[in-house]
C-alpha cells in the first residue's frame, strides 16, 4: 500500500511530456571516501535539459540533503515534476530519506530498481558494519514497494507524494525502449563515466 505524503502533489496525468529529476551515483570502491552522484533534468521519455552533479560520502548520511539542495538549486526546478532514484540506497549504505527529500523539496519522490531488494539481508548487512545508525532499518522499510509490470520482469517502485496511480501513470511515459524508464538509465549511463573526486581515497 502506498501512501501520499501532505501537500499538492505536481504530477499530472494530463501531461504528456513531464519534466523529472532522476540520480544515480558513479562506481565507487570500498575505501573511497566519497563518490559522484550525477542528476539529469529530461523531460519525458528522452529530452535531457540539463546535469546536477555532486558528491556523497560512502556510507555516510548526506544523501538526502546533497539531492535535495541540487534539486532546489536548479533552474528547472519550479517545472519539474517528480524526482527519480535509482533505488534509495547510494554510496554503499548512504540512505535516502524519503520523507524528508519529498518535505524539502515538495516534490514526489519515486525509487525504481530491477530486482525487489532483500532487506533483511541488508539490514544484516547494516548490523555487522554500521550497528550505530540504528535509524536506517526504518529507512529501508519506511515505504512498502509495489511491482510494476514491465517485460522481461516487473520492476519495484516505491513513492512519497504521490499515489500508485499517478506514478505508475509517470513511468508509463518514461520508456523508450529498453524495460528500465530513459532518465534512469542515463543517469546511469553518466554516472558510469565520471571519475572518482581526487580526495576519494583512504577512509582509514
Amino acid at each position: 500500500m502506498t501512501t501520499k505524503a501532505q501537500g499538492k502533489t505536481r504530477l499530472s496525468a494530463a501531461k504528456p511530456h513531464p519534466r523529472v529529476f532522476a540520480f544515480d551515483d558513479a562506481p565507487f570502491k570500498f575505501e573511497d571516501k566519497k563518490v559522484p552522484l550525477v542528476g539529469l533534468v529530461v523531460t519525458l521519455p528522452d529530452y535531457l535539459e540539463g546535469v546536477l552533479r555532486g558528491e556523497l560520502t560512502v556510507d555516510g548520511d548526506d544523501s538526502t540533503e546533497v539531492i535535495s539542495r541540487l534539486v532546489m538549486e536548479s533552474p528547472h526546478f519550479e517545472a519539474a515534476q517528480a524526482i527519480l532514484l535509482d533505488g534509495i540506497t547510494f554510496g554503499g549504505f548512504n540512505i535516502v530519506d524519503l520523507d524528508r527529500l519529498y518535505e524539502k523539496t515538495k516534490l514526489p519522490v519515486v525509487t525504481v530498481t530491477r530486482r525487489r531488494p532483500d532487506l533483511e539481508a541488508m539490514e544484516m548487512a547494516l548490523a555487522r558494519h554500521m550497528p550505530f545508525r540504528q535509524e536506517l532499518p526504518q529507512l529501508l522499510r519506511a515505504h512498502p514497494l509495489f511491482s510494476f509490470p514491465k517485460t522481461p520482469q516487473p520492476l519495484w517502485v516505491g513513492c512519497v507524494g504521490a499515489t500508485q496511480g499517478e506514478v505508475s501513470a509517470l513511468l508509463k511515459k518514461s520508456f523508450v525502449r529498453g524495460s528500465f524508464p530513459e532518465p534512469l538509465r542515463l543517469a546511469h549511463l553518466v554516472a558510469s563515466a565520471v571519475p572518482p573526486p581526487p580526495t576519494s581515497r583512504s577512509r582509514a
